[in-house]
C-alpha cells in the first residue's frame, strides 16, 4: 500500500536556502538479498580503486538533546529516545535514487552494516550524532541509504523499535512518559542533503553518513506559526497528554490505537512513517507491520 501525506522541511540553517518539494512519497521499500559489492570502478561517483571505511550516525537533532516546544505549548525534555536499527545498507547508485518517485533504486555498489540500538538522546545538548556502526566498503559515492526499525532483541527498549522517554511540562503540570512502539517500518531514502557532503569513501579514509529522524514532525514546533504546514500535519502532544494517569503517561503502540481518538491516531501514524531522513533529503518508507 502506497501512502502520501503533507511533507515540511525547516530551511538549512547555515549554508543559504535549499528548495525542497513539500509531498514525500511513501512506498514500498525492499530489502535486498544477501550483500555484495561491484568493483567500484563501476559506479560513477568512483573517484579511485581502493577502499576506505563507511560509518553510519543516527542523528535526532537538537529536538532531542536540547528539548523543545510542541506546537501546543508543552516543553518536552527527552531522557532516553531508543531506536533499533536493522539491514542498514548504503548504495552507490546509477542513477541517482529520487525517493519521491517509484522508480526502483538501481545500485552500483552496496554495503551491509550491522545492527544496533541506539540512545538519540545521549549525550549533552552539544553531542554529535549517535555512531550506530561502520565497515569497509568500495571506494565511491554512496548516494542513498536504507534501514529498517524492528523490535530489539536485548537492552531497555526490548521488544520496541522505538522507545521515547521523558517529560512534558505546561502551565506548571508535569507529565512523565514512556511512549513504546513496537511498529515495523522500513526506510530508503536518496542522497544526504545538509550543509556537507557526505558519504564519499576515498582509498583509505573515512566517510560518514545519516540516518536523520526529525520528531518535530510528531510533535510540531512552537516556535513556528500555528498554519505551517509541519505544525498541521503535526500531533502536538495535548492528545497524549490527555491520556496520562497521575501525570504519568506509559503507552505501547496498541494502547495509543485504542486510546486516542481515530483522527489523533492516524496523524501520530502518519507523523511516524515519515520519521526517517538523511539530513533534510527524502526517504521512501514502508510499513512492515501495523
Amino acid at each position: 500500500m502506497f501512502y502520501k501525506v503533507g511533507h515540511f522541511y525547516r530551511s538549512l540553517r547555515r549554508m543559504g536556502t535549499i528548495a525542497l518539494t513539500t509531498t514525500l512519497m511513501l512506498g514500498g521499500c525492499q530489502a535486498s538479498g544477501d550483500s555484495h559489492s561491484l568493483d567500484a570502478a563501476t559506479s560513477p561517483d568512483a573517484t579511485a580503486s581502493g577502499s576506505g571505511t563507511l560509518q553510519i550516525a543516527a542523528n535526532g537533532e537538537d529536538f532531542v538533546r536540547q528539548g523543545f516546544t510542541s506546537k501546543d505549548g508543552w516543553q518536552i525534555i527527552f531522557d532516553h529516545v531508543y531506536a533499533h536499527l536493522s539491514e542498514i545498507k548504503a548504495y552507490q547508485t546509477n542513477p541517482p535514487f529520487d525517493p519521491d518517485t517509484e522508480a526502483p533504486l538501481q545500485p552500483t555498489s552496496e554495503v551491509t552494516l550491522p545492527a544496533e540500538t541506539v540512545d538519540l538522546a545521549a549525550g549533552d545538548e552539544n553531542a554529535a550524532p549517535v555512531s550506530v556502526s561502520e565497515t569497509e566498503a568500495p571506494a565511491g559515492h554512496y548516494n542513498a541509504l536504507a534501514w529498517k526499525m524492528t523490535p530489539a532483541e536485548d537492552g531497555p527498549a526490548a521488544g520496541q523499535v522505538l522507545m521515547l522517554v521523558g517529560q512534558a511540562i505546561k502551565d506548571g503540570k508535569t507529565v512523565d512518559f514512556t511512549l513504546s512502539i513496537d511498529r515495523e517500518l522500513a526506510y530508503t531514502c536518496g542522497e544526504f542533503v545538509g550543509d556537507e557532503r557526505k558519504g564519499v569513501v576515498e582509498p583509505g579514509q573515512t566517510a560518514n553518513l545519516e540516518a536523520t529522524f526529525h520528531f518535530d514532525h510528531i510533535f510540531g514546533n512552537g516556535e513556528l506559526p500555528a498554519d505551517e504546514d509541519l505544525n498541521a500535519y503535526a500531533l502536538g502532544f495535548a492528545p497524549l497528554a490527555a491520556l496520562a494517569e497521575e501525570q504519568t503517561l506509559k503507552a505501547d503502540w496498541s494502547t495509543l490505537k485504542q486510546k486516542l481518538s481515530p483522527d489523533a491516531f492516524q496523524t501520530l501514524e502518519k507523523a511516524l512513517i515519515g520519521l526517517g531522513h538523511v539530513g533534510e533529503g527524502h526517504c521512501r518508507s514502508e510499513v512492515v507491520t501495523s
